[in-house]
C-alpha cells in the first residue's frame, strides 16, 4: 500500500510589511479577510468558524473576537501596517465593535475606508393602486 504524503501550504511573507482587512459586517454575521497589498488572500475567519451559532454570532463581543482573530495571524506573514475596509449595514453591532478592535490590536492603521454598495436609485416603486 502506498502511504499518503500529508502536504502543507508554504505560507509566504509580505515584503513589504503592508496588508489590508476587509470586514464584512451583517445583521447575522462577521466577516473578516486579510490581504497583502497585491490582494491576494492571506488568512479568514468568521464567527461560525469560531464555533458561534444563531444569535450569538452577530454581538460585537464575537466581531471582536472575529478580528482579534485574523489580526494574530498576520504577524506570522510580516504584516505591520493594515488599511481597513468596511462593508455592511449600520444597523449590526458588530460593525463597529470590529473597527474598534482592528484599531487597537496594535498594528499601524495606514488607511480607514468605508465601501458599502450604495443604492442609485433604489428598488422599483411598487404599481400604482387601481380601485
Amino acid at each position: 500500500m502506498a502511504t499518503k504524503k500529508e502536504t502543507k501550504k508554504k505560507k509566504i511573507l509580505v515584503s513589504n510589511g503592508e496588508g489590508a482587512v476587509h470586514i464584512q459586517a451583517s445583521s447575522n454575521n462577521t466577516l473578516v479577510s486579510l490581504t497583502d497589498s497585491l490582494g491576494n488572500l492571506l488568512a479568514q475567519s468568521s464567527a461560525g468558524k469560531l464555533g458561534y451559532r444563531g444569535a450569538k454570532k452577530s454581538t460585537p463581543f464575537v466581531a471582536q473576537q472575529v478580528v482579534e482573530d485574523v489580526l494574530s495571524k498576520a504577524s506570522s506573514f510580516g504584516i505591520n501596517k493594515i488599511a481597513i475596509y468596511i462593508k455592511g449595514a449600520g444597523t449590526g453591532g458588530g460593525r463597529e465593535a470590529a473597527v474598534r478592535a482592528a484599531t487597537t490590536f496594535g498594528l499601524g492603521v495606514t488607511m480607514f475606508k468605508d465601501v458599502s454598495p450604495i443604492p442609485h436609485n433604489g428598488c422599483r416603486p411598487p404599481k400604482k393602486r387601481r380601485l
